[in-house]
């Protein structure tokens, strides 16, 4: 926070102070002298969730290695803070120098959700720092984008001056010197750097660069790059050899509690299961693991710099690691005498077993979370989860056995195909693992009952997977859905959570838009919105008066679903997976014809031509 008169008062006068003092252990601090390029990574939201993103760790400390390069943080102020800042005018600072955001040559934003756009915008506007990229000048830092909603960032395209597209370890730095070396031979200017950025460095979209039309019926006609020398599309970038890429050795300790208060080991990147309605699983493809040597040495240089007493283990499928048995064992060789907990979230039904269960223990909870998807083997079949309920029957027998009375099932709502007794099949799914619990002998059984908690969310049709032409279900039709399963659990042991329709509605908008709803978005930052994704600031009244006054169809983007043979607004961007292979697995899924998974099978999805170290693919 700037250094400022009046701050000691305000600090006393705020929630949760410690979100914006800094000086926290490992935090880090450069003489300024030295440094060539000051890079500000803006996470659009709370300290507390910001300071436990893993992206952010890993980027944090790849530009710091960068003795030149001094790469500080900056989370969105709580609105208590907010009102103080604008009551002062005192503008928006980053943690580790005080200094105002506005006087950094490049701010990265990390966009993790499509509700976190209206805080990023927020974050420039208490910076000082005009909204809209057309609006800055020659003084202003160059804003960027990252995250895993720059796979369709056309909705906020008009904002940011450059965009980086896939993994950022390797291309923030490439950015980075060659903001220093046009600097340094006088050659900078801000679009002379955005058009090398773009002609240069692959991964780099700039969208001032490229023109967009639109047809009569509203639909893209064609993206058309301004310059011969930018591509036609941006090719994301990837990390080839995950144990080379760096990885943080020390972690900034923060003095508050904050989401994830552990060591996180990130074990490999990609998905080999295919699953239809998953955006991860295609975009983060191809697959890269980490080997055990590596993640072990990892592990223990982190224990013994922060002293935390748990590590979790991450992926998106952490059971199908092809050497997930050698990296526990050797984890256990030390983490069981040090009284550390390893936690393997991200387990699936079909790959559980009871050595897993001998090797997990967790501080925090009972319990083990799973995700059937689907209520019924018809429409597990459809999205091509490959799980089936004897695999639920016999994982649930296991941790149930394993002294485990807790579980949480995920699901969706509103999926391609979805009748009625697939919503009903919800329930009955957990009233089968209710059952599973009477079934076991007394003396098998966990004591303390048995709790079933089953949270669903609805589904959106997400860029990039075989269901992103998809419809999305009405807001009404969704609502209906979630009161139908509510009748239909009728065990007390059975507890349903799910997920606000209207927050569903305004994500499948921001999720498939394109840049016509950037008039909306910036009205809705100048209407106050702020901090969307959580439940006590989001506004749909609001977001539908702004949606109205800025001419915008809201089912055009949802309940219309799109054609497959027209422009989508993220056709701009090249994810590795093939339009031919999503097209193919959408026939599949209507067809409720399952296909197997990268470790049996390569099914031709295109990833393989983006190279990588141990990809399963030929």
């Amino acid at each position: 926070m700037q250094k400022n008169d009046n701050i000691s008062g305000i600090l006393k006068s705020v929630s949760k102070p410690g979100r914006y003092i800094g000086g926290e252990y490992n935090s880090i601090i450069k003489n300024k002298a030295d440094i060539k390029c000051r890079f500000a990574f803006a996470f659009p939201d709370t300290y507390e969730i910001g300071m436990s993103n893993l992206g952010v760790r890993i980027l944090y400390d790849v530009l710091n290695k960068e003795s030149d390069i001094w790469c500080e943080r900056v989370y969105a102020p709580w609105p208590d803070m907010i009102e103080k800042m604008e009551q002062y005018a005192i503008p928006l600072s980053s943690v580790e120098s005080g200094d105002p955001v506005r006087d950094f040559d490049l701010i990265g934003f990390s966009l993790q959700y499509e509700l976190c756009y209206t805080t990023a915008l927020r974050m420039l506007k208490l910076s000082g720092i005009p909204m809209w990229s057309k609006d800055r000048c020659e003084s202003d830092p160059i804003i960027i984008a990252g995250g895993p909603c720059v796979y369709n960032a056309e909705p906020v395209a008009e904002f940011f001056d450059l965009i980086n597209v896939g993994e950022g370890e390797e291309v923030l730095v490439e950015i980075s010197r060659l903001y220093i070396e046009m600097k340094e031979d006088g050659s900078y200017s801000r679009e002379a750097f955005l058009h090398k950025a773009a002609s240069t460095i692959e991964g780099v979209y700039v969208p001032a660069f490229y023109d967009v039309s639109y047809n009569d019926d509203g639909t893209i006609k064609e993206y058309r790059p301004i310059f011969d020398d930018i591509p036609t599309k941006i090719k994301k970038r990837i990390i080839s050899d995950l144990d080379k890429v760096s990885y943080p050795e020390k972690l900034v300790m923060p003095y508050i509690e904050t989401v994830h208060d552990r060591i996180v080991l990130e074990v490999y990147r990609g998905c080999i299961r295919g699953c239809r309605f998953c955006q991860a699983g295609m975009v983060y493809r191809p697959i890269r693991e980490k080997s055990p040597e590596t993640l072990c040495k990892a592990a223990k240089c982190l224990y013994e710099n922060t002293g935390y007493d748990e590590i979790s283990l991450i992926s998106l499928s952490i059971s199908d690691y092809s050497k997930l048995r050698e990296l526990t064992d050797g984890l256990l060789e030390w983490t069981d005498d040090a009284h550390v907990s390893l936690s393997l979230p991200s387990l699936r039904l079909d790959s559980f077993s009871e050595e897993l269960m001998e090797k997990v223990t967790s501080v925090r909870t009972g319990g083990l979370t799973f995700a059937p998807e689907a209520g019924t083997q018809r429409l597990r079949d459809v999205i091509n989860k490959n799980v089936t309920e004897d695999d639920l029957k016999r994982t649930i027998g296991i941790a149930f056995r394993g002294g485990k009375n807790n579980v949480k099932l995920y699901f969706m709502s509103g999926l391609p195909t979805e009748r009625d007794e697939d919503i009903v099949g919800i329930a009955d799914t957990a009233k089968t693992v209710v059952d599973c619990y009477f079934a076991l002998p007394k003396t098998e059984r966990p004591k303390g009952g048995v709790s079933v908690t089953i949270s669903v969310a609805c589904f959106i049709p997400k860029p990039f997977t075989p269901f992103q032409w998809e419809k999305q279900d009405s807001l009404e039709e969704l609502e209906r859905k979630q009161k139908l399963l509510k009748e239909s659990i009728t065990d007390r042991r059975i507890r349903y959570t799910y997920h606000d329709a209207k927050v569903s509605r305004l994500e499948g908008v921001l999720a498939r838009g394109d840049r016509k709803l950037a008039k909306a978005i910036a009205l809705a930052v100048d209407e106050g919105s702020i901090f969307d994704a959580w439940d006590e600031y989001f506004d749909y009244e609001r977001w539908v008066s702004v949606l109205e006054r800025s001419g915008i169809d809201t089912d055009f983007y949802t309940t219309r679903g799109y054609a497959e043979d027209e422009t989508l607004p993220w056709d701009i961007i090249d994810a590795g997976v093939t339009k031919a292979y999503l097209l193919r697995e959408r026939k599949k899924a209507y067809a409720a014809e399952t296909t197997p998974s990268c470790a049996e099978h390569c099914n031709g999805c295109g990833a393989n031509k983006l190279g990588g170290k141990n990809v399963w693919c030929k």
